[in-house]
């Protein structure tokens, strides 16, 4: 078995800085978000009786890649979630975690 001691013990020292300990939770909320989605996208392809090879030759891609993302830990572009729900007819939805004060727009998105 690897022997992590060495790398636990250095980042339970970062820890103590503020700004890497908020970093680090950045990442790992992403990382899980991420993971999140490929599970849910999975837990669909596996319903529907579809083979990752399949899934693949819906979205264009190697079998090899999509195969990775179901996995490994990866991080696929938002383009490739958004085929890989599209070949599965569902939705990607992003939703607040909680009530924010509302942000004046600055510009109109679609004028710029």
């Amino acid at each position: 078995m690897l022997d992590t001691s060495y790398h636990r013990g250095r980042v339970n020292e970062r820890m103590g800085d503020p700004e890497y300990r908020a970093e680090y939770e950045r990442m790992t909320r992403e990382v899980a978000q991420v993971n999140d989605v490929m599970r849910a996208l999975n837990d669909l392809r596996e319903q529907g009786s579809m083979s990752k090879a399949e899934l693949a030759r819906v979205i264009g891609r190697n079998d090899a890649v999509v195969r990775r993302f179901f996995t490994a830990q990866s991080n696929p572009e938002l383009r490739t979630i958004a085929a890989m729900a599209e070949a599965l007819d569902a939705d990607i939805r992003i939703v607040p975690r909680r009530k924010r004060a509302p942000r004046r727009a600055t510009a109109d998105v679609a004028g710029g």
